[in-house]
Protein backbone atom coordinates (compact mmCIF):
# COMPACT_ATOMS: atom_id res chain seq x y z
CA UNK A 1 0.00 0.00 0.00
CA UNK A 2 1.55 3.14 -1.19
CA UNK A 3 1.70 6.71 0.43
CA UNK A 4 -1.32 8.03 -2.21
CA UNK A 5 -3.34 4.81 -1.54
CA UNK A 6 -2.94 5.44 2.12
CA UNK A 7 -4.04 9.00 2.45
CA UNK A 8 -7.16 8.03 0.39
CA UNK A 9 -8.41 5.42 2.57
CA UNK A 10 -7.97 7.57 5.76
CA UNK A 11 -9.82 10.51 4.22
CA UNK A 12 -12.65 8.08 3.02
CA UNK A 13 -12.13 6.53 6.32
CA UNK A 14 -13.16 9.93 8.34
CA UNK A 15 -15.73 10.53 6.20
CA UNK A 16 -17.67 7.53 6.61
CA UNK A 17 -16.69 7.31 10.58
CA UNK A 18 -18.63 11.39 10.76
CA UNK A 19 -21.76 10.08 9.18
CA UNK A 20 -21.84 7.36 11.38
CA UNK A 21 -21.46 9.50 14.07
CA UNK A 22 -23.68 12.21 13.43
CA UNK A 23 -26.74 9.64 12.17
CA UNK A 24 -26.30 7.64 15.59
CA UNK A 25 -26.15 11.01 17.58
CA UNK A 26 -29.48 12.01 15.47
CA UNK A 27 -31.23 9.02 16.68
CA UNK A 28 -29.93 8.58 20.26
CA UNK A 29 -28.45 11.83 21.74
CA UNK A 30 -28.71 11.11 25.15
CA UNK A 31 -27.33 7.89 24.84
CA UNK A 32 -24.02 9.55 22.48
CA UNK A 33 -23.45 12.20 25.37
CA UNK A 34 -23.37 9.77 28.00
CA UNK A 35 -20.68 7.44 26.83
CA UNK A 36 -16.83 8.40 26.37
CA UNK A 37 -15.18 8.78 22.65
CA UNK A 38 -13.74 5.14 22.21
CA UNK A 39 -17.49 3.49 23.48
CA UNK A 40 -18.66 6.10 19.73
CA UNK A 41 -15.87 4.41 17.93
CA UNK A 42 -16.48 1.04 18.60
CA UNK A 43 -20.64 1.01 17.50
CA UNK A 44 -19.05 2.62 14.55
CA UNK A 45 -16.75 0.32 13.42
CA UNK A 46 -19.10 -2.45 14.09
CA UNK A 47 -21.53 -1.06 11.75
CA UNK A 48 -19.78 0.19 8.97
CA UNK A 49 -17.70 -3.17 8.72
CA UNK A 50 -18.78 -4.29 5.43
CA UNK A 51 -17.81 -0.34 4.10
CA UNK A 52 -14.35 -0.84 5.33
CA UNK A 53 -13.89 -4.15 3.88
CA UNK A 54 -15.07 -3.12 1.01
CA UNK A 55 -12.95 0.28 1.37
CA UNK A 56 -10.03 -2.28 1.43
CA UNK A 57 -10.90 -4.56 -1.40
CA UNK A 58 -10.97 -1.73 -3.45
CA UNK A 59 -7.78 -0.11 -2.25
CA UNK A 60 -6.04 -3.79 -2.93
CA UNK A 61 -7.69 -3.34 -6.62
CA UNK A 62 -6.36 -0.09 -7.15
CA UNK A 63 -2.86 -1.45 -6.20
CA UNK A 64 -2.75 -4.25 -8.92
CA UNK A 65 -4.00 -6.72 -6.96
CA UNK A 66 -6.80 -9.18 -7.72
CA UNK A 67 -10.17 -8.80 -5.48
CA UNK A 68 -9.45 -12.23 -3.49
CA UNK A 69 -5.98 -11.41 -2.53
CA UNK A 70 -5.07 -10.32 1.43
CA UNK A 71 -2.16 -7.66 2.11
CA UNK A 72 0.37 -10.16 4.21
CA UNK A 73 1.02 -9.55 8.11
CA UNK A 74 4.34 -7.86 7.15
CA UNK A 75 2.79 -5.64 4.78
CA UNK A 76 0.01 -4.25 7.28
CA UNK A 77 2.67 -3.84 10.71
CA UNK A 78 4.69 -2.08 7.70
CA UNK A 79 1.51 -0.09 6.69
CA UNK A 80 1.16 0.61 10.71
CA UNK A 81 4.67 1.59 11.25
CA UNK A 82 4.59 4.51 8.56
CA UNK A 83 0.97 5.59 9.44
CA UNK A 84 2.53 6.04 13.12
CA UNK A 85 4.57 8.74 11.53
CA UNK A 86 3.84 12.77 11.69
CA UNK A 87 0.09 13.78 10.26
CA UNK A 88 0.64 15.41 6.42
CA UNK A 89 -2.26 18.26 7.85
CA UNK A 90 -3.68 19.23 10.27
CA UNK A 91 -6.50 17.19 12.17
CA UNK A 92 -5.63 13.88 10.62
CA UNK A 93 -4.43 12.11 14.01
CA UNK A 94 -7.92 10.62 14.89
CA UNK A 95 -7.99 9.39 11.05
CA UNK A 96 -3.92 7.95 12.27
CA UNK A 97 -5.29 5.91 15.64
CA UNK A 98 -8.48 5.01 13.68
CA UNK A 99 -6.10 3.18 11.01
CA UNK A 100 -3.64 1.56 13.81
CA UNK A 101 -6.85 0.19 15.22
CA UNK A 102 -8.09 -1.21 12.06
CA UNK A 103 -4.63 -2.94 11.78
CA UNK A 104 -4.40 -4.23 14.75
CA UNK A 105 -8.06 -6.03 13.87
CA UNK A 106 -7.24 -7.13 11.32
CA UNK A 107 -3.95 -8.99 12.82
CA UNK A 108 -6.21 -10.57 15.50
CA UNK A 109 -8.73 -12.15 12.80
CA UNK A 110 -6.00 -14.41 11.71
CA UNK A 111 -4.79 -14.99 15.03
CA UNK A 112 -7.86 -15.98 16.46
CA UNK A 113 -10.03 -18.64 14.52
CA UNK A 114 -13.86 -18.59 14.09
CA UNK A 115 -15.34 -21.25 13.60
CA UNK A 116 -19.06 -22.22 12.18
CA UNK A 117 -20.65 -23.62 15.13
CA UNK A 118 -24.01 -24.15 13.59
CA UNK A 119 -23.22 -27.90 13.18
CA UNK A 120 -25.98 -30.42 14.24
CA UNK A 121 -25.23 -31.97 17.33
CA UNK A 122 -24.65 -35.32 16.97
CA UNK A 123 -21.97 -34.70 13.85
CA UNK A 124 -20.41 -32.35 16.36
CA UNK A 125 -20.39 -35.26 19.28
CA UNK A 126 -18.96 -37.78 16.49
CA UNK A 127 -15.98 -35.03 15.71
CA UNK A 128 -14.98 -34.57 18.85
CA UNK A 129 -14.62 -38.29 20.04
CA UNK A 130 -11.09 -38.50 18.37
CA UNK A 131 -9.58 -36.18 20.65
CA UNK A 132 -7.93 -36.75 24.47
CA UNK A 133 -9.04 -35.49 27.90
CA UNK A 134 -6.64 -32.42 26.88
CA UNK A 135 -7.69 -31.67 23.94
CA UNK A 136 -11.16 -31.75 25.15
CA UNK A 137 -10.54 -29.24 28.33
CA UNK A 138 -8.93 -26.56 25.76
CA UNK A 139 -12.25 -27.01 23.35
CA UNK A 140 -14.04 -26.42 26.80
CA UNK A 141 -12.83 -23.37 27.01
CA UNK A 142 -13.18 -21.71 23.64
CA UNK A 143 -16.97 -20.73 24.04
CA UNK A 144 -20.13 -21.81 25.81
CA UNK A 145 -21.33 -23.95 22.65
CA UNK A 146 -17.80 -26.01 22.85
CA UNK A 147 -18.02 -26.16 26.46
CA UNK A 148 -21.64 -28.17 26.05
CA UNK A 149 -20.02 -30.78 23.67
CA UNK A 150 -17.01 -31.20 25.08
CA UNK A 151 -18.72 -32.05 28.58
CA UNK A 152 -21.19 -34.73 26.93
CA UNK A 153 -21.63 -37.93 28.98
CA UNK A 154 -20.70 -40.31 25.99
CA UNK A 155 -17.21 -38.61 25.01
CA UNK A 156 -16.34 -39.20 29.18
CA UNK A 157 -17.81 -42.28 29.27
CA UNK A 158 -15.95 -43.29 26.33
CA UNK A 159 -12.15 -41.95 27.62
CA UNK A 160 -13.23 -44.03 31.43
CA UNK A 161 -13.84 -47.33 28.85
CA UNK A 162 -10.32 -46.82 26.59
CA UNK A 163 -7.99 -45.81 29.88
CA UNK A 164 -9.44 -49.28 31.28
CA UNK A 165 -11.46 -47.33 34.21
CA UNK A 166 -14.93 -49.22 35.37
CA UNK A 167 -14.96 -51.63 32.06
CA UNK A 168 -17.89 -53.26 33.45
CA UNK A 169 -19.85 -50.30 33.90
CA UNK A 170 -22.97 -49.05 31.34
CA UNK A 171 -23.11 -45.27 30.43
CA UNK A 172 -26.15 -45.02 32.81
CA UNK A 173 -24.66 -45.86 35.72
CA UNK A 174 -23.21 -42.53 36.57
CA UNK A 175 -24.73 -39.06 36.09
CA UNK A 176 -21.53 -37.45 35.76
CA UNK A 177 -18.62 -39.41 33.72
CA UNK A 178 -16.30 -36.09 33.96
CA UNK A 179 -16.02 -36.17 37.71
CA UNK A 180 -16.10 -39.86 37.47
CA UNK A 181 -12.96 -39.85 34.99
CA UNK A 182 -11.57 -37.41 37.72
CA UNK A 183 -11.80 -39.65 40.01
CA UNK A 184 -10.26 -42.57 38.98
CA UNK A 185 -7.41 -40.75 37.49
CA UNK A 186 -6.80 -39.60 41.15
CA UNK A 187 -7.02 -43.05 42.51
CA UNK A 188 -4.44 -44.29 39.85
CA UNK A 189 -2.43 -41.50 40.75
CA UNK A 190 -2.18 -42.21 44.61
CA UNK A 191 -1.65 -45.51 43.76
CA UNK A 192 1.55 -44.52 41.96
CA UNK A 193 2.71 -43.16 44.70
CA UNK A 194 1.85 -45.50 47.16
CA UNK A 195 3.42 -48.50 45.17
CA UNK A 196 6.98 -46.22 45.02
CA UNK A 197 6.69 -45.58 48.72
CA UNK A 198 5.67 -48.78 49.52
CA UNK A 199 2.69 -47.76 51.22
CA UNK A 200 0.05 -50.11 51.82
CA UNK A 201 -0.52 -53.01 53.54
CA UNK A 202 1.62 -56.50 53.47
CA UNK A 203 0.24 -59.52 54.76
CA UNK A 204 1.83 -63.37 55.33
CA UNK A 205 -0.69 -66.11 54.16
CA UNK A 206 -1.22 -68.52 56.54
CA UNK A 207 1.03 -71.54 56.33
CA UNK A 208 -0.36 -75.34 56.93
CA UNK A 209 1.86 -76.73 59.98
CA UNK A 210 4.17 -79.83 59.11
CA UNK A 211 4.19 -79.31 55.45
CA UNK A 212 6.34 -77.91 53.26
CA UNK A 213 4.95 -75.23 49.91
CA UNK A 214 5.72 -76.34 46.64
CA UNK A 215 4.07 -74.68 44.12
CA UNK A 216 1.69 -70.90 44.12
CA UNK A 217 -0.14 -69.74 41.20
CA UNK A 218 -2.48 -66.71 41.22
CA UNK A 219 -5.16 -64.88 39.38
CA UNK A 220 -6.58 -61.84 40.25
CA UNK A 221 -6.21 -61.62 43.64
CA UNK A 222 -7.32 -65.10 44.48
CA UNK A 223 -4.48 -67.23 45.72
CA UNK A 224 -4.04 -70.99 45.12
CA UNK A 225 -0.99 -73.35 46.57
CA UNK A 226 -0.48 -76.62 47.23
CA UNK A 227 1.52 -78.63 49.62
CA UNK A 228 3.82 -82.38 50.88
CA UNK A 229 1.24 -82.78 52.48
CA UNK A 230 -1.41 -82.73 49.25
CA UNK A 231 -3.35 -80.33 51.04
CA UNK A 232 -4.89 -77.43 48.06
CA UNK A 233 -5.53 -74.05 49.61
CA UNK A 234 -7.27 -71.28 48.47
CA UNK A 235 -7.10 -67.37 49.52
CA UNK A 236 -9.30 -64.48 48.42
CA UNK A 237 -7.01 -61.60 49.05
CA UNK A 238 -9.69 -59.20 47.80
CA UNK A 239 -12.11 -59.88 50.65
CA UNK A 240 -8.63 -60.34 53.17
CA UNK A 241 -10.27 -63.49 53.91
CA UNK A 242 -7.44 -65.25 56.20
CA UNK A 243 -9.89 -68.50 57.24
CA UNK A 244 -8.90 -69.95 53.48
CA UNK A 245 -10.60 -72.75 52.97
CA UNK A 246 -8.90 -76.00 51.32
CA UNK A 247 -9.87 -78.34 48.24
CA UNK A 248 -11.07 -81.34 49.52
CA UNK A 249 -9.38 -84.63 47.03
CA UNK A 250 -10.69 -87.97 46.89
CA UNK A 251 -7.55 -89.73 49.03
CA UNK A 252 -8.46 -91.89 51.53
CA UNK A 253 -7.54 -90.60 54.81
CA UNK A 254 -6.76 -93.43 56.51
CA UNK A 255 -3.17 -92.40 56.06
CA UNK A 256 -2.66 -89.09 55.68
CA UNK A 257 0.58 -88.69 55.85
CA UNK A 258 1.51 -90.83 52.83
CA UNK A 259 -0.63 -88.72 50.94
CA UNK A 260 1.37 -87.43 47.36
CA UNK A 261 3.01 -83.85 47.00
CA UNK A 262 1.12 -81.74 45.07
CA UNK A 263 3.51 -81.26 41.90
CA UNK A 264 1.49 -78.31 40.34
CA UNK A 265 -1.34 -75.36 40.81
CA UNK A 266 -2.84 -73.29 38.39
CA UNK A 267 -6.28 -71.70 39.03
CA UNK A 268 -8.32 -68.31 36.89
CA UNK A 269 -11.74 -66.91 37.89
CA UNK A 270 -13.47 -70.10 37.97
CA UNK A 271 -11.80 -73.07 37.96
CA UNK A 272 -8.52 -74.62 40.27
CA UNK A 273 -6.16 -77.42 38.96
CA UNK A 274 -3.85 -79.26 41.03
CA UNK A 275 -1.66 -81.99 39.59
CA UNK A 276 -0.03 -84.95 41.80
CA UNK A 277 2.78 -86.71 42.09
CA UNK A 278 1.64 -89.75 41.22
CA UNK A 279 -0.14 -89.03 37.86
CA UNK A 280 -3.73 -87.86 39.49
CA UNK A 281 -5.45 -84.59 38.37
CA UNK A 282 -7.97 -83.04 40.10
CA UNK A 283 -10.27 -79.89 39.25
CA UNK A 284 -12.44 -77.61 41.11
CA UNK A 285 -14.92 -75.50 40.47
CA UNK A 286 -15.23 -72.69 42.55
CA UNK A 287 -18.15 -71.47 42.09
CA UNK A 288 -20.28 -75.05 43.09
CA UNK A 289 -17.58 -76.10 46.18
CA UNK A 290 -14.85 -77.42 47.87
CA UNK A 291 -15.20 -80.90 46.17
CA UNK A 292 -13.72 -81.56 42.48
CA UNK A 293 -15.74 -82.16 39.69
CA UNK A 294 -12.97 -84.02 37.62
CA UNK A 295 -10.59 -86.77 37.91
CA UNK A 296 -8.50 -87.57 35.55
CA UNK A 297 -5.53 -90.11 35.97
CA UNK A 298 -1.90 -90.57 34.23
CA UNK A 299 -0.03 -93.62 34.05
CA UNK A 300 2.98 -91.17 35.09
CA UNK A 301 4.17 -88.29 36.51
CA UNK A 302 2.67 -84.78 35.18
CA UNK A 303 5.53 -82.99 33.94
CA UNK A 304 3.64 -79.36 33.45
CA UNK A 305 0.26 -78.00 33.43
CA UNK A 306 -1.62 -75.22 31.96
CA UNK A 307 -4.78 -73.94 32.52
CA UNK A 308 -6.63 -71.37 30.28
CA UNK A 309 -6.85 -68.03 31.97
CA UNK A 310 -10.26 -67.26 30.31
CA UNK A 311 -11.79 -70.64 29.39
CA UNK A 312 -12.23 -73.50 30.46
CA UNK A 313 -9.39 -75.33 28.84
CA UNK A 314 -6.75 -77.64 31.00
CA UNK A 315 -3.34 -79.63 29.30
CA UNK A 316 -1.20 -81.65 31.20
CA UNK A 317 1.74 -83.57 29.72
CA UNK A 318 2.73 -86.90 31.38
CA UNK A 319 5.56 -89.17 29.98
CA UNK A 320 5.12 -88.41 25.77
CA UNK A 321 1.98 -87.48 25.81
CA UNK A 322 0.17 -84.32 25.58
CA UNK A 323 -3.97 -84.28 26.69
CA UNK A 324 -6.21 -81.64 26.42
CA UNK A 325 -9.19 -81.36 28.67
CA UNK A 326 -12.44 -79.34 28.45
CA UNK A 327 -16.23 -79.81 29.62
CA UNK A 328 -18.87 -79.91 27.13
CA UNK A 329 -22.15 -78.06 26.32
CA UNK A 330 -23.89 -80.46 29.33
CA UNK A 331 -20.86 -79.59 32.02
CA UNK A 332 -19.04 -82.78 31.57
CA UNK A 333 -15.05 -83.17 30.83
CA UNK A 334 -13.60 -85.12 28.33
CA UNK A 335 -10.73 -85.23 26.35
CA UNK A 336 -10.17 -82.41 23.57
CA UNK A 337 -6.95 -83.65 21.96
CA UNK A 338 -4.41 -86.03 22.77
CA UNK A 339 -1.09 -85.62 21.57
CA UNK A 340 2.36 -87.31 21.13
CA UNK A 341 5.83 -85.57 21.10
CA UNK A 342 9.53 -87.19 20.73
CA UNK A 343 10.76 -85.51 24.11
CA UNK A 344 9.58 -85.11 27.59
CA UNK A 345 7.71 -82.00 27.96
CA UNK A 346 9.44 -78.77 30.14
CA UNK A 347 6.97 -75.82 29.28
CA UNK A 348 3.47 -75.96 28.51
CA UNK A 349 1.41 -72.59 28.11
CA UNK A 350 -2.61 -72.24 26.58
CA UNK A 351 -2.80 -70.17 23.99
CA UNK A 352 -5.43 -66.98 24.60
CA UNK A 353 -8.42 -66.13 23.03
CA UNK A 354 -8.31 -69.36 20.35
CA UNK A 355 -11.68 -69.26 20.24
CA UNK A 356 -14.51 -73.21 19.73
CA UNK A 357 -10.71 -75.34 19.54
CA UNK A 358 -8.24 -74.81 22.21
CA UNK A 359 -4.42 -74.19 21.06
CA UNK A 360 -1.30 -74.78 23.19
CA UNK A 361 2.74 -74.76 22.95
CA UNK A 362 4.79 -76.96 24.68
CA UNK A 363 8.49 -77.15 24.45
CA UNK A 364 10.68 -80.19 24.91
CA UNK A 365 14.05 -80.01 25.03
CA UNK A 366 15.23 -79.14 21.43
CA UNK A 367 12.27 -78.92 20.46
CA UNK A 368 8.60 -76.59 19.95
CA UNK A 369 5.38 -77.80 19.40
CA UNK A 370 2.27 -75.89 18.49
CA UNK A 371 -0.95 -78.11 19.37
CA UNK A 372 -3.67 -77.27 17.85
CA UNK A 373 -6.89 -79.23 18.97
CA UNK A 374 -8.34 -80.02 15.54
CA UNK A 375 -4.41 -80.90 14.08
CA UNK A 376 -1.41 -83.33 14.81
CA UNK A 377 1.12 -81.55 16.57
CA UNK A 378 3.27 -79.31 14.66
CA UNK A 379 6.96 -78.55 15.40
CA UNK A 380 7.21 -74.56 15.37
CA UNK A 381 11.29 -74.73 15.89
CA UNK A 382 13.85 -77.18 16.18
CA UNK A 383 17.59 -76.62 16.24
CA UNK A 384 19.71 -79.57 17.10
CA UNK A 385 21.54 -79.39 21.13
CA UNK A 386 19.90 -75.90 21.53
CA UNK A 387 17.42 -76.43 24.41
CA UNK A 388 14.62 -73.94 25.39
CA UNK A 389 15.50 -72.39 28.83
CA UNK A 390 11.73 -71.00 29.19
CA UNK A 391 8.25 -69.84 27.74
CA UNK A 392 5.83 -67.18 27.33
CA UNK A 393 2.85 -66.96 24.80
CA UNK A 394 -0.07 -64.41 23.91
CA UNK A 395 -2.84 -64.53 21.83
CA UNK A 396 -0.45 -64.36 18.58
CA UNK A 397 2.76 -65.06 19.42
CA UNK A 398 5.25 -67.65 21.48
CA UNK A 399 8.78 -66.37 22.99
CA UNK A 400 10.75 -68.67 24.29
CA UNK A 401 14.91 -68.49 25.59
CA UNK A 402 17.06 -71.03 23.98
CA UNK A 403 20.56 -72.05 25.43
CA UNK A 404 23.36 -72.19 22.44
CA UNK A 405 25.62 -74.79 22.35
CA UNK A 406 27.55 -76.71 20.15
CA UNK A 407 31.03 -75.47 17.97
CA UNK A 408 29.59 -72.61 16.93
CA UNK A 409 28.18 -70.27 19.68
CA UNK A 410 26.08 -67.76 19.19
CA UNK A 411 24.82 -66.37 22.44
CA UNK A 412 21.99 -66.98 24.41
CA UNK A 413 18.74 -65.76 22.87
CA UNK A 414 14.78 -65.00 23.01
CA UNK A 415 12.70 -66.14 19.86
CA UNK A 416 9.35 -65.19 19.11
CA UNK A 417 7.48 -66.66 16.43
CA UNK A 418 4.52 -66.04 15.08
CA UNK A 419 1.69 -68.21 15.82
CA UNK A 420 -0.64 -67.63 12.61
CA UNK A 421 2.48 -67.88 10.43
CA UNK A 422 4.66 -70.16 11.94
CA UNK A 423 7.80 -68.37 11.65
CA UNK A 424 10.30 -66.61 13.39
CA UNK A 425 9.97 -62.61 13.83
CA UNK A 426 12.52 -61.73 16.12
CA UNK A 427 16.03 -62.69 17.55
CA UNK A 428 16.31 -61.04 21.08
CA UNK A 429 19.36 -60.54 23.08
CA UNK A 430 23.10 -61.70 22.90
CA UNK A 431 23.58 -63.14 26.73
CA UNK A 432 26.10 -65.40 28.37
CA UNK A 433 23.42 -66.69 30.36
CA UNK A 434 20.73 -68.75 30.45
CA UNK A 435 17.38 -67.29 29.83
CA UNK A 436 15.21 -67.95 32.58
CA UNK A 437 11.69 -66.32 32.71
CA UNK A 438 10.14 -64.23 29.72
CA UNK A 439 6.75 -62.31 30.41
CA UNK A 440 4.97 -61.47 27.23
CA UNK A 441 1.55 -61.57 27.78
CA UNK A 442 1.60 -59.35 30.72
CA UNK A 443 4.28 -56.57 28.75
CA UNK A 444 2.51 -53.71 27.33
CA UNK A 445 2.47 -53.52 23.38
CA UNK A 446 5.76 -54.19 21.54
CA UNK A 447 7.65 -54.66 25.07
CA UNK A 448 8.50 -57.87 26.23
CA UNK A 449 10.84 -58.15 29.37
CA UNK A 450 13.25 -61.20 30.66
CA UNK A 451 15.14 -62.50 33.51
CA UNK A 452 18.30 -64.22 33.33
CA UNK A 453 20.91 -66.17 34.94
CA UNK A 454 23.79 -63.45 34.72
CA UNK A 455 21.99 -61.00 37.27
CA UNK A 456 20.13 -59.30 34.19
CA UNK A 457 16.65 -57.68 33.95
CA UNK A 458 16.11 -56.94 30.02
CA UNK A 459 13.16 -55.01 28.26
CA UNK A 460 13.39 -55.84 24.75
CA UNK A 461 11.65 -54.13 21.91
CA UNK A 462 9.97 -55.97 19.63
CA UNK A 463 9.70 -53.28 16.68
CA UNK A 464 13.53 -52.81 16.42
CA UNK A 465 14.87 -55.78 17.74
CA UNK A 466 17.34 -54.52 20.12
CA UNK A 467 17.28 -54.28 24.20
CA UNK A 468 15.50 -51.01 25.46
CA UNK A 469 16.74 -51.05 29.27
CA UNK A 470 19.04 -53.37 30.92
CA UNK A 471 19.21 -54.00 34.84
CA UNK A 472 21.29 -54.79 36.78
CA UNK A 473 18.67 -56.56 39.45
CA UNK A 474 19.52 -60.29 41.28
CA UNK A 475 23.50 -61.96 42.32
CA UNK A 476 22.21 -65.62 41.54
CA UNK A 477 20.06 -64.88 38.97
CA UNK A 478 16.09 -63.92 38.29
CA UNK A 479 13.33 -66.44 38.54
CA UNK A 480 10.51 -64.48 38.23
CA UNK A 481 9.47 -60.88 36.45
CA UNK A 482 6.30 -58.93 35.26
CA UNK A 483 6.07 -55.43 34.07
CA UNK A 484 3.43 -52.51 33.40
CA UNK A 485 3.27 -49.42 31.59
CA UNK A 486 6.39 -47.77 33.84
CA UNK A 487 7.43 -50.32 36.44
CA UNK A 488 9.11 -53.68 37.19
CA UNK A 489 8.75 -56.62 39.83
CA UNK A 490 11.59 -59.16 39.73
CA UNK A 491 12.05 -61.89 41.59
CA UNK A 492 15.43 -63.68 42.07
CA UNK A 493 17.10 -66.51 43.33
CA UNK A 494 18.25 -65.58 46.15
CA UNK A 495 14.91 -64.62 47.55
CA UNK A 496 14.77 -60.78 46.69
CA UNK A 497 11.95 -58.81 45.40
CA UNK A 498 12.49 -55.93 44.27
CA UNK A 499 10.29 -53.24 42.19
CA UNK A 500 11.46 -50.50 39.61
CA UNK A 501 10.41 -47.87 37.68
CA UNK A 502 11.99 -48.22 34.41
CA UNK A 503 11.62 -44.77 32.95
CA UNK A 504 14.27 -43.91 35.64
CA UNK A 505 16.35 -46.94 35.74
CA UNK A 506 15.75 -46.33 39.53
CA UNK A 507 15.21 -49.19 41.78
CA UNK A 508 12.06 -48.02 44.23
CA UNK A 509 12.53 -50.91 47.29
CA UNK A 510 12.90 -54.15 47.80
CA UNK A 511 11.97 -57.06 50.45
CA UNK A 512 13.75 -60.48 50.97
CA UNK A 513 12.89 -64.08 52.00
CA UNK A 514 14.82 -67.11 52.62
CA UNK A 515 13.77 -69.40 49.65
CA UNK A 516 13.87 -68.43 46.03
CA UNK A 517 10.92 -66.74 44.22
CA UNK A 518 9.21 -68.78 41.79
CA UNK A 519 5.71 -66.69 41.74
CA UNK A 520 5.17 -62.95 41.57
CA UNK A 521 1.95 -61.42 40.11
CA UNK A 522 0.42 -58.26 40.62
CA UNK A 523 -2.07 -55.77 39.36
CA UNK A 524 -2.72 -51.81 39.62
CA UNK A 525 -3.38 -51.94 43.88
CA UNK A 526 -1.62 -55.60 45.09
CA UNK A 527 1.25 -57.56 44.69
CA UNK A 528 1.45 -61.28 45.24
CA UNK A 529 4.72 -63.17 46.10
CA UNK A 530 5.76 -66.37 46.82
CA UNK A 531 8.93 -67.87 47.71
CA UNK A 532 9.17 -71.91 47.60
CA UNK A 533 12.30 -73.94 49.13
CA UNK A 534 14.31 -76.14 46.78
CA UNK A 535 14.06 -78.87 49.27
CA UNK A 536 10.40 -80.51 50.04
CA UNK A 537 11.35 -82.22 53.12
CA UNK A 538 9.44 -81.57 56.23
CA UNK A 539 11.69 -80.38 59.45
CA UNK A 540 11.07 -81.74 63.41
CA UNK A 541 7.95 -79.54 64.00
CA UNK A 542 8.60 -79.79 68.11
CA UNK A 543 11.23 -77.17 68.40
CA UNK A 544 10.54 -73.90 67.48
CA UNK A 545 7.27 -73.91 65.14
CA UNK A 546 6.72 -70.98 63.71
CA UNK A 547 10.41 -70.09 63.10
CA UNK A 548 10.95 -73.57 61.93
CA UNK A 549 8.12 -72.42 58.96
CA UNK A 550 9.41 -69.42 58.18
CA UNK A 551 12.72 -70.75 57.47
CA UNK A 552 12.37 -74.15 55.78
CA UNK A 553 8.78 -74.00 54.28
CA UNK A 554 8.19 -70.95 52.42
CA UNK A 555 6.56 -68.02 52.25
CA UNK A 556 3.40 -66.09 50.71
CA UNK A 557 3.05 -62.64 50.96
CA UNK A 558 0.51 -60.27 50.13
CA UNK A 559 0.91 -56.51 49.98
CA UNK A 560 -2.26 -54.40 49.21
CA UNK A 561 -1.84 -50.50 48.01
CA UNK A 562 -4.83 -49.25 47.57
CA UNK A 563 -6.28 -46.75 49.83
CA UNK A 564 -9.47 -47.57 50.50
CA UNK A 565 -9.12 -51.17 51.00
CA UNK A 566 -6.56 -50.94 54.28
CA UNK A 567 -4.97 -48.25 56.71
CA UNK A 568 -1.35 -48.11 55.22
CA UNK A 569 -0.07 -49.36 58.85
CA UNK A 570 -0.57 -53.61 58.45
CA UNK A 571 -1.09 -55.37 61.41
CA UNK A 572 -0.32 -59.12 61.59
CA UNK A 573 -2.55 -61.21 60.70
CA UNK A 574 -3.14 -62.76 63.52
CA UNK A 575 -3.67 -60.00 65.25
CA UNK A 576 -6.84 -59.53 62.15
CA UNK A 577 -7.70 -62.57 62.53
CA UNK A 578 -10.50 -64.13 64.53
CA UNK A 579 -9.22 -65.22 68.19
CA UNK A 580 -11.00 -69.29 67.74
CA UNK A 581 -9.47 -70.12 64.58
CA UNK A 582 -7.05 -73.28 64.91
CA UNK A 583 -4.32 -72.11 63.43
CA UNK A 584 -3.83 -68.52 65.61
CA UNK A 585 -1.86 -71.12 68.45
CA UNK A 586 1.43 -71.89 66.09
CA UNK A 587 2.29 -68.14 66.19
CA UNK A 588 5.13 -67.56 68.72
CA UNK A 589 3.69 -64.14 70.25
CA UNK A 590 6.58 -63.49 72.46
CA UNK A 591 8.62 -62.63 69.43
CA UNK A 592 6.81 -59.21 68.83
CA UNK A 593 8.52 -57.95 72.13
CA UNK A 594 11.52 -56.38 72.35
Amino acid sequence: MDDHSLEEFRRRWQEELAQAQALRKRRRPEAAERRPRQAEVAPGRGEQASGYLALAQGLLEGAGRPPAARATRAERQDAASRSRSPPAREGAGGGEQLVDQLIRDLNEMDDVPFFDIQLPYELAINIFQYLDRKELGRCAQVSKTWKVIAEDEVLWYRLCQQEGHLPESSISDYSCWKLIFQECRAKEHMLRTNWKNRKGAVSELEHIPDAVLCDVHSHDGVVVAGYTSGDVRVWDTRTWDYTAPFLESEYEEDEPGMQPYVSFVRINSSLAVAAYEDGFLNIWDLRTGKYPVHRFEHDARIQALALSREDAVVATASAFDVVMLRPNEEGYWQITAEFEVQKLVDYLEIVPDTGRYPVAVATAGDLVYLLKAEDSARTLHYVYGQPVTCLDVSASQAAFGVKSLGWVYEGNKILVYSLEAERCLSKLGNALGDFTCVNLRDSPPNLMVSGNMDRRVRIHDLRTDKIALSLSAHQLGVSAVQMDDWKIVSGGEEGLVSVWDYRMSQKLWEVHSRHPVRHLAFTSHSLITANVPYERVVRNTDLDNFTAHRRHRGLIHAYEFAVDRLAFQSALPVCRASGDTAPAYSYDLALAFP
